[in-house]
């Protein structure tokens, strides 16, 4: 459940000035604290690399760079050991970094053979470099990625392989329950209402709130459901790092009185239930104040169960496929294509809103799909030769395979076919969603995964029928990202989109909540800075597809297949010269 986590929580202040900022308990959103994404660890090997030296052969380093989304400038991220007087070196030293699935995280290795202790790489040779993103190692076999180094004319440079491993500590979740004993009384007419609030400390001494229990009414004993969270979410992996807990009054107002506080760690937890996890409950003001001040009561773990999650990413080593289909919105309403106040206007200097959204969530799928082949459609326009209306034509004119190569290729059918066909009308979403899932419903295994990208200019025509389509189509293994451009006003795709209300179609529920919409609008940039509006664009959109990709999962009782065997270089026998 990773991606979703990323945008910064809120931090309630701590300490007995208790919750000004709260309305209620159970407004709190675990997602919206800032965790961050799950991490993956990066190893690297090279292949017959360049030989620079003379006498013996190369002592290779491997620096890896990444790139600023906005200034497209490139940052050393973290070098590797120096292996000496070899061609084929298998780097201990890891990489570990945060990995989203919907964010383009652009990579570059290069390598240079050490010629003497200088830091300053200008100092030392260089044996050329590779480019790749973190979704095109993740969504490699195995997420094992093998590619030529490059950067040096006329020369092979050899091979580089970069494995990828999810972290553990981020997979696991506890489950917890706690009770309390003689809390101090707060109402004047009855017992506390105590809840329990939990943060973790960050690294720079602060805390974020991460979990709030639920409240018991009128008890000073309370005993508190089990609850579950993950270790990320708990601690950031770090099984020494703080846990503050703190101990709430529950009142309507919002004005929760302070009981008092403890603090523990994960290691201390995961002892479970001992005398080393009872806890005495202490209030700092009434400690400062009181002579005879013992506690305010004491909080006992009851229960500490450990379980490891299957993530988005083992499904993808499994080799799971994600595959992207296009369809894009071809009636009248857009505007005239040779108008520059059309939406489909082809600019010759730079993209339009449908090239623009085409591209964002195109060019971060395309990792996940290893044929890269396109389905691209079209619909609401009238075909030559006879002007017949279609909702779903193929891009590329060919009905039979409508297959289009790598987003370029989708991109070119896009130009190609504002050419030749006429922009009509009505605009209808049912024949697009349901060419979908007719091939979802033909995987039901787990082995693929269908994500339908609709980009529209608006209102929409058929939506008792969209609406069953998309009731059918949540049974099934897909999602559909709708992006709306230009300036209508988007309320019918507000209701698709399902997040407030659960769709429903002749009485019939959504089996799970699989459309995501955006406007467009909301991600231009004022400076004009279109990588920045593209890149925040495609993290909205793909936010949600691996939690609504695990719920199919989960629903359907699909384990992930096992990775493929894990890459063992080959041992190179060294003979001695005799």
């Amino acid at each position: 459940m990773f991606g979703l986590e990323k945008s910064a929580g809120r931090r309630e202040p701590g300490g007995s000035g208790g919750f000004p900022k709260m309305a209620s308990v159970g407004d709190f959103n675990v997602l919206s604290s800032s965790i961050p994404a799950t991490k993956v660890e990066l190893s690297v090997s090279c292949r017959n690399l360049l030989d620079r030296d003379t006498f013996s052969k190369s002592d290779p380093i491997c620096v890896l760079y990444t790139q600023a989304i906005g200034n497209k400038e490139w940052r050393e991220f973290g070098r590797t050991e120096v292996i000496d007087n070899t061609l084929n070196p298998d780097f201990v030293r890891k990489f570990i970094m945060d990995y989203f699935f919907e964010e383009r995280e652009n990579l570059r290795f290069d390598f240079y053979d050490v010629d003497s202790k200088s830091p300053n790489l200008s100092k030392h040779d260089f044996l050329g470099q590779m480019f790749c993103t973190l979704g095109e190692i993740v969504g490699s076999q195995g997420s094992r990625l093998e590619k030529s180094i490059v950067g040096i004319p006329g020369k092979k440079c050899g091979t580089v392989i970069v494995t990828a491993e999810e972290l553990g500590c981020c997979r696991d979740s506890v489950l917890m329950q706690f009770c309390a004993n003689k809390l101090d009384k707060k109402d004047f007419f009855g017992k506390s209402d105590p809840f329990l609030v939990f943060h973790r400390s960050n690294e720079d001494g602060s805390f974020t709130i991460c979990h709030k229990t639920e409240v018991i009414k009128n008890t000073l004993n309370p005993v508190w459901q089990a609850f579950k969270i993950s270790v990320r979410a708990l601690c950031n992996g770090d099984y020494d790092r703080t846990i503050k807990v703190e101990v709430y009054d529950w009142d309507r107002d919002g004005s929760h009185d302070f009981i008092g506080e403890f603090t523990t760690s994960y290691r201390e937890l995961s002892r479970g239930q001992s005398q080393f996890n009872v806890y005495e409950v202490i209030n700092p003001k009434k400690k400062g104040k009181k002579k005879k001040y013992v506690n305010s009561g004491t909080v006992t773990l009851l229960s500490f169960l450990i379980e490891t999650e299957v993530s988005f990413l083992d499904y993808i080593k499994g080799g799971t496929q994600i595959n992207f289909t296009v369809a894009i919105d071809f009636t009248a309403s857009n505007g005239n294509p040779s108008q520059p106040t059309s939406l489909h206007y082809m600019n010759p200097y730079q993209l339009n809103a449908y090239g623009m959204a085409l591209k964002a969530v195109g060019e971060i799928i395309q990792d996940y799909d290893s044929d890269k082949m396109f389905p691209a459609l079209g619909f609401g326009a009238r075909l030559p030769p006879d002007g017949r209306v279609s909702h779903e034509f193929a891009l590329n004119g060919n009905p039979q395979n409508p297959y289009c190569h790598g987003i370029d290729g989708v991109m070119e059918a896009y130009y190609r076919s504002l050419k030749s066909v006429q922009l009509y009308g009505p605009t209808n979403f049912a024949p697009v969603i349901n060419h979908v899932a007719r091939y979802a419903a033909s995987v039901k295994d787990g082995s693929q995964y269908f994500v339908l990208l609709i980009i529209t200019d608006g209102v929409i025509s058929d939506m008792a029928q969209t609406k069953e389509s998309i009731v059918n189509a949540s049974k099934l293994p897909m999602s559909i990202i709708i992006v709306g451009v230009g300036p209508a006003e988007f309320d019918a795709m507000e209701e698709l989109d399902g997040d407030v209300v659960r769709i429903s179609s002749r009485g019939k529920f959504a089996e799970r909540d699989i459309v995501q919409f955006v406007p467009f609008r909301d991600y231009i940039d004022r400076s004009g800075n279109h990588v920045l509006s593209m890149a925040r664009l495609a993290k909205d959109v793909l936010a949600e597809i691996p939690e609504q990709f695990l719920s199919y999962m989960r629903v359907r009782g699909i384990k992930p297949s096992p990775a493929p065997p894990p890459y063992t270089p080959p041992i190179h026998v060294l003979q001695t010269q005799i």
